[in-house]
């Protein structure tokens, strides 16, 4: 009797974690292979940075995701990561922080753009070795916009010229697409309906060189494992 209760309580605190890390990580250990070498880390809603946003808003802490990149980093049983993304953007510089850390993993990562990757979801997408993106999944490249008060002073335009250049090099140098290009789709006219910007959809975004190729989970796992074995491959060849 005492065994089946203690039983009880051990499910009951582990059903409590999960939900805590679901609601605190907006992520839990249950769809993960007990051994599995791959971590996946999921950047969904919005970008959350330095100023907290509504609770209504669907929402994706940059602080609660750089600890994780770190544990990647460190732990070596994981051996890749998979970037799933469908977000609207959000804070520049939490953007790029996230972007410099995943391209400084020495652990091979994909990543796949499912519904959208907008705005700084671009620099996220293409941070990764290799990217995907699903046909029907779509990414706003347009110009850096502030919210809130802005002086208006020549130091703040040039403040954000300097932001903009830093995401325009970080994706160009991050993918195929070439600086022009990427500048071109970034200040069309008439292409979004009241906005400067280009609304690029999976097709396109291969044609033009922002992402690698068009394809879901299934391609992005059997690539990843691919890079995991190249890697394993040119550590034995060193040693």
């Amino acid at each position: 009797m005492n065994q089946q209760k203690q039983e009880t309580k051990e499910k009951e605190s582990h059903s409590s974690s999960i939900v805590e890390k679901i609601q605190q990580l907006g992520q839990s250990t249950i769809p993960n292979a007990p051994d599995s070498n791959i971590h996946v880390l999921s950047i969904i809603g919005q970008v959350e940075g330095h100023v907290q946003l509504p609770p209504q808003n669907k929402t994706t802490k940059y602080e609660h995701l750089i600890p994780q990149i770190v544990a990647i980093e460190q732990n070596p049983k994981i051996e890749g990561l998979v970037v799933i993304l469908n977000t609207v953007g959000g804070d520049v510089e939490a953007g790029l922080a996230l972007s410099e850390m995943i391209a400084s993993l020495s652990k091979p990562s994909v990543s796949v753009v499912l519904g959208g990757g907008h705005s700084i979801g671009v620099p996220i997408a293409v941070s990764t070795d290799y990217s995907f993106i699903a046909p029907s999944a779509t990414m706003t490249i347009h110009p850096i916009r502030l919210t809130g008060l802005v002086i208006g002073v020549p130091q703040t335009f040039e403040y954000i010229d300097k932001m903009q250049e830093r995401v325009i090099q970080f994706v160009t140098a991050h993918s195929d697409i070439k600086e022009e290009k990427f500048k071109e789709l970034m200040f069309e006219k008439g292409n979004l309906t009241r906005d400067i910007g280009t609304n690029v959809v999976g097709k396109d975004a291969v044609e033009y060189g922002l992402i690698n190729e068009e394809g879901g989970i299934s391609g992005a796992m059997a690539k990843l494992n691919e890079l995991i074995e190249a890697q394993k491959d040119s550590q034995e060849l060193i040693q």
